[in-house]
């Protein structure tokens, strides 16, 4: 056997019987079997969580509210990103084929991009919502309805669907006829600079100035209301002797502190990393570390906006059959 019969018996190709395949190239080294392990936990992780938070929040009727009709839209975003995203981006990370074919290669982008734009939307309409309740709490109820809510939440669905859908078409990504690759078994989005820098300004400047601005006025609400409430006790507590505690002014800081540290950590790196590169594609390792972090927040959300809640944890422990009108807000909470 000579040497270029050996060469060609080593490399292997996506799909064997068909002569543009891909060359397959398979990584099954101890760092990425070790990354789809960690990665694969992620993702069961991810799907456990929002499905226990969509589940609660769907069972209980105490529940139904315009705030947690919000959280319950950013658990289903989330919930197909740790149920589609993370195991084909897992799929890719491991093998460098596609096997799904080219009408998947199609869908797939529309529902990463989809799931990530309404998890990051409702986001927003989630600061917007503490906004409100926090500036005008008295009328709150009245100008936030379950009604009104349910409205914003399709709007905010619709808006990302339209979005997503003009962002592949105008990068050739939409129309089968218009995925272009070199070779049979190959998926690759290519983005287009022009839209590079659209989708920084509609997908993350915007959004990200609105949660910053509102999550600082009402920083600054909370803590103007704990030091009004503080007052009241200092004058309650030199009746009694006793030391005022500032414990709500601290939760609301760490609270709030700890939603934008992690909005911020999952988002800069991905944008600030698109703009340095000159050719932009999905399968620049780039993309795949950073975009990792996107998915992660897919997973960090429920942590802060809904475990974090007392009626959540109340509500994860009782699941019977009469448990849907279960009082989940006792007064100890």
């Amino acid at each position: 056997m000579n040497t270029e019969d050996q060469i060609n018996m080593s490399i292997q190709y996506c799909f064997p019987g068909v002569n543009s395949s891909c060359r397959k190239e398979v990584r099954t080294g101890p760092v990425y079997i070790f990354l789809f392990i960690v990665l694969s936990c992620v993702s069961v992780f991810t799907v456990f969580l929002n499905l226990l938070v969509i589940i609660s929040i769907s069972h209980f009727k105490q529940l139904h509210t315009p705030t947690n009709l919000l959280i319950l839209s950013l658990a289903v975003a989330d919930l197909l990103v740790g149920l589609i995203v993370m195991p084909v981006k897992i799929m890719e990370l491991i093998d460098s084929c596609w096997y799904l074919g080219k009408i998947a290669c199609s869908v797939s982008p529309i529902i990463y991009n989809l799931s990530m734009s309404a998890s990051l939307f409702s986001l927003v309409f989630i600061a917007v919502d503490r906004y409100i309740a926090v500036s005008d709490p008295l009328l709150y109820s009245t100008r936030v309805t379950v009604c009104k809510m349910s409205v914003f939440i399709i709007i905010c669905w619709s808006f990302c669907s339209f979005y997503v859908i003009i962002y592949l078409y105008t990068n050739d990504h939409l129309l089968l006829s218009q995925i272009s690759s070199d070779c049979y078994g190959e998926c690759v989005l290519f983005v287009k600079h022009s839209w590079v820098i659209s989708d920084l300004v509609i997908g993350f400047l915007a959004p990200c100035s609105v949660i910053l601005v509102l999550y600082s006025i009402i920083f600054t609400v909370a803590r103007r209301q704990a030091r009004a409430v503080r007052t009241v006790k200092i004058g309650a507590s030199k009746k009694h002797g006793a030391k005022p505690s500032n414990s709500s002014e601290t939760k609301a800081a760490k609270t709030l502190g700890v939603i934008i540290f992690v909005y911020l950590a999952c988002w800069i790196p991905f944008y600030v990393t698109s703009l340095s590169v000159e050719s932009v594609t999905s399968s620049s390792m780039v993309w795949t570390v950073f975009g990792w972090l996107l998915y992660l927040n897919s997973s960090v959300n429920p942590l802060i906006y809904a475990i974090f809640y007392s009626w959540f944890r109340e509500s994860a422990k009782i699941f019977e059959s009469s448990s849907s009108r279960f009082n989940l807000y006792p007064e100890r909470f």
